[in-house]
C-alpha cells in the first residue's frame, strides 16, 4: 500500500463513519435534477411496496371464494385473479421504473468519486508516487469506486423498504392472525439479523485478507510486466512466475476461506427462515382445525413470508456487500485522505516571468528528516544564461531539479524566479515556466502526435498540426515521423518502448519547443545515448536553449564544456563555480572528474580498436 501518511483523525475503515463519507455523492447539493430522480425513485419504491403488501390479501380472497360454491362466485375468483395479475405487473414495473430514474444518480456519483479520488493522487506528492504501488493503488480505486454505485443501490432500495414491509407486515399480522404469530415473525427476524451480522463480521476481516492479497498479487504481476526487458535479461522467467504464483496462491486460499464462510452463513439463514415458515403454517392450520381461519389464510401467510424472506435474504447479502463494500470503500478514502506535501498557500498568485532567473538562497532539503541532501546551497542562474550542475553521484544534482519544479519544499531556504520565491505563487505557474528534457523520457501510450502535443499549455488551447510539425521540425525528428507508414499517428508502446533512446529524447525536445518556457532544465538529457545520437541530440538542444535560461545538469561533462558556467557539486554543498577553462586551471574537483572521464574515454577508445 502507499505511505500511510494521512491526515490527523483518519477514520477506521470497520468504523460506520465511513458511510458517512460518501453521502454527499448520493445527494449532490449543486444538482437538483438528481435530488429529483432519487425523490421519484423513492416514490416509485413505496408504490411497488404497497401493490406487494395487497397481493397476498387478493390471493387471499381468490382461494377462499373457490372454496365457496355458487355460480355467481366464479367471476368474483377471476376478477380477483386478474387484480392478482395486474398487481403482480405493477410491483415489476414500478421497481424498473425505479431503476430508471436512479441509474443516472449512481453513475453520475461513481464518476464524480473516481475524478475526486484521480484528482487526488495527481496532487499527492512525488515522495507518495515513488513509494506507491501502481497495481495496489488501481486497484483500491477501482474496488471503491465500484462499491459507492452498489451502496447507494442497497441502502436506498433494500434496507429502507425491508424496513417498510417489516412494520407493514406486523400491522397485518397482528389483525389477521394475532399477537403469536406477530412475536415469533419479530424474534425470528432479530436471530436472523443478529446471526447475519456476526457472521458477516468474520467473513469481513477474511475479506480484508483476501483484498490484500489480491492486491500483492495484482502489484507483482504489473511489476513484473513493467520491467519485462529486466526479467528477459536475467532469464529470470521462472523467478517471476514462481513469485507470482506464490501471491495468487495465497489470494486462492483466502478466497476459498471467504466463499466457504459464505455458504455456512447462507445454511444458517436457511434454517432459521425455514424454521419460522413452518411454525407459521401449522400455527394456521392448527386454527384452522378450530375454525378461526381458512384455506385462505394458509396460502397468505406463506405467500407474505415467502415475501419477507426475499428481502430477509438480501438484507443479509446487503449487510455483507455493504460490510465488504466499507473496507473497500476506506481504502480509496485513505488514498483520499494522504496528506499533500506540497500545497499552494490560499490566495497564491501565479508566478510571473519578465526575466527568467532561477536562485537557489541556503537551500537545505532532505528527503528523510535524519538524511540531509542538500547543505545549504546557494547559487544564481541569470536570465539567457546556460548553467550546468555537475558533481558525483549523490551529490543532489537532480534534486536541484525537483525542487525547483517544487515537487518537494526545502526544510529551509528559498527558491527564486525571477526574485520570486515560488512557495509564494502557484504550482501550475512554476511548472507552466518550466520545460524539461528528462534522462529517461517516459512517453505515454499513445500516438507520436498526442505526446508532442502534451507539452501545449491547456491555457493556450488544443495544439494545432502545423505547430507539432514545426515542434517535430525544431527537435530534428520530422524526418523520422514522415518515413513512417502512420507518420504523426504512429503508437510509441506503454512508456514510448517502441521507440530508440534517441527517439524518444527527441519527441522529449519537441514536446519542451511546443511548451515554449522561458527556463529550460536538461536533466542528463543525454547520459543514456550512444556518442553519436549524443552529439545529434546536443546539436539540438543547443538550439532549444539560446534565448532561454538553461540548467543543465549532466554527468558527461564533455556535454557541458561550453556552458556559461558550471557548478560543481559536492555533497550537497556548492564546491566550485566557473567556466571549464577556469575550474580546469582551478585543478579542483572539476579537474580530477574530467581527468578522469577523459582517461575512461581513451581506454574504451583503444578496447574498441
Amino acid at each position: 500500500m502507499p505511505p500511510d501518511t494521512v491526515t490527523p483523525g483518519q477514520r477506521d475503515p470497520e468504523s460506520w463513519s465511513t458511510l458517512r463519507r460518501f453521502l454527499p455523492y448520493l445527494w449532490p447539493k449543486d444538482n437538483a435534477g438528481l435530488r429529483a430522480r432519487i425523490v421519484v425513485a423513492m416514490l416509485f419504491v413505496l408504490a411497488a411496496k404497497g401493490v406487494t403488501l395487497a397481493l397476498p390479501l387478493l390471493y387471499k380472497r381468490v382461494v377462499d371464494t373457490m372454496a365457496l360454491e355458487g355460480d355467481p362466485l366464479l367471476w368474483v375468483a377471476v376478477g380477483f385473479v386478474l387484480a392478482y395479475t395486474a398487481g403482480r405487473f405493477a410491483a415489476t414495473m414500478f421497481d424498473q421504473v425505479r431503476n430508471i430514474a436512479f441509474e443516472r444518480v449512481g453513475q453520475v456519483a461513481t464518476r464524480h468519486l473516481a475524478e475526486d479520488v484521480f484528482s487526488r493522487l495527481h496532487r499527492l506528492s512525488l515522495r507518495f508516487h515513488l513509494s506507491r504501488r501502481t497495481g495496489e493503488v488501481t486497484k483500491t480505486v477501482e474496488r471503491g469506486t465500484k462499491s459507492i454505485d452498489s451502496m447507494l443501490y442497497f441502502l436506498l432500495f433494500n434496507i429502507a423498504p425491508t424496513i417498510i414491509e417489516l412494520i407493514a407486515v406486523g400491522a397485518i399480522f397482528w389483525t389477521l392472525f394475532g399477537w403469536e404469530l406477530v412475536a415469533a415473525t419479530a424474534v425470528t427476524v432479530v436471530l436472523y439479523i443478529w446471526v447475519t451480522r456476526v457472521i458477516t463480521e468474520w467473513r469481513t476481516a477474511l475479506r480484508a485478507r483476501m483484498n490484500e492479497l489480491d492486491g500483492t498479487a495484482l502489484s507483482r504481476a504489473v511489476d513484473s510486466l513493467l520491467n519485462y526487458e529486466t526479467v528477459k535479461y536475467f532469464g529470470a522467467e521462472s523467478r517471476e512466475e514462481e513469485r507470482y504464483a506464490k501471491a495468487a496462491g495465497a489470494y486462492a486460499e483466502a478466497a476459498i476461506r471467504s466463499e466457504n464462510s459464505l455458504g455456512l452463513l447462507n445454511i444458517v439463514q436457511a434454517l432459521i427462515t425455514n424454521l419460522l415458515l413452518g411454525a407459521a403454517m401449522a400455527f394456521v392450520v392448527w386454527k384452522w382445525s378450530q375454525g378461526a381461519l381458512t384455506v385462505g389464510d394458509l396460502v397468505a401467510i406463506q405467500t407474505y413470508l415467502i415475501q419477507l424472506f426475499r428481502p430477509l435474504d438480501m438484507l443479509g447479502w446487503v449487510y455483507r456487500t455493504i460490510r465488504q463494500g466499507l473496507v473497500d470503500m476506506a481504502a480509496m478514502f485513505r488514498l483520499i485522505d494522504t496528506r499533500v506535501e506540497v500545497e499552494d498557500r490560499p490566495g497564491a498568485p501565479a508566478l510571473a516571468v519578465r526575466r527568467p532567473s532561477v536562485t537557489f538562497e541556503n537551500v537545505v532539503f532532505g528527503y528523510e528528516s535524519e538524511r540531509t541532501i542538500l547543505h545549504g546551497l546557494s547559487f544564481e542562474v541569470e536570465a539567457g544564461q546556460n548553467v550546468a550542475i555537475v558533481g558525483p553521484s549523490g551529490a543532489g544534482k537532480s534534486t536541484i531539479a525537483r525542487l525547483l519544479f517544487r515537487f518537494y519544499d526545502p526544510q529551509s531556504g528559498r527558491i527564486l524566479i525571477d526574485g520570486q520565491d515560488i512557495r509564494e505563487v502557484t504550482q501550475a505557474s512554476v511548472r507552466a515556466a518550466i520545460g524539461i528534457v528528462p534522462q529517461d523520457s517516459v512517453l505515454f501510450n499513445e500516438t507520436i502526435g498526442y505526446n508532442i502535443a502534451y507539452g501545449r499549455p491547456r491555457s493556450a488551447g488544443e495544439a494545432t498540426h502545423d505547430q507539432i510539425i514545426e515542434a517535430a521540425r525544431g527537435a530534428a525528428i520530422l524526418p523520422f515521423i514522415e518515413g513512417l507508414p502512420q507518420g504523426f499517428e504512429t503508437e510509441v508502446g506503454e512508456r514510448g518502448l517502441k521507440l530508440s533512446g534517441g527517439e524518444k529524447q527527441r519527441v522529449a525536445i519537441a514536446r519542451t519547443l511546443l511548451k515554449n518556457p522561458p527556463i529550460v532544465v536538461l536533466d542528463e538529457a543525454t547520459s543514456a545515448l550512444d556518442s553519436r545520437t549524443e552529439q545529434d541530440i546536443l546539436g539540438t538542444l543547443r538550439r532549444i536553449s539560446r534565448d532561454r535560461t538553461t540548467l543543465s545538469i549532466a554527468h558527461r561533462l564533455s556535454t557541458i564544456a561550453d556552458a556559461d558556467r558550471i557548478l560543481v557539486l559536492e555533497e550537497g554543498r556548492l564546491a566550485e563555480s566557473g567556466t571549464h577553462i577556469d575550474l580546469l586551471r582551478a585543478r579542483g574537483l572539476y579537474a580530477e572528474m574530467w581527468a578522469r572521464q577523459q582517461a575512461d574515454g581513451e581506454g574504451l577508445d583503444e578496447a574498441a580498436e
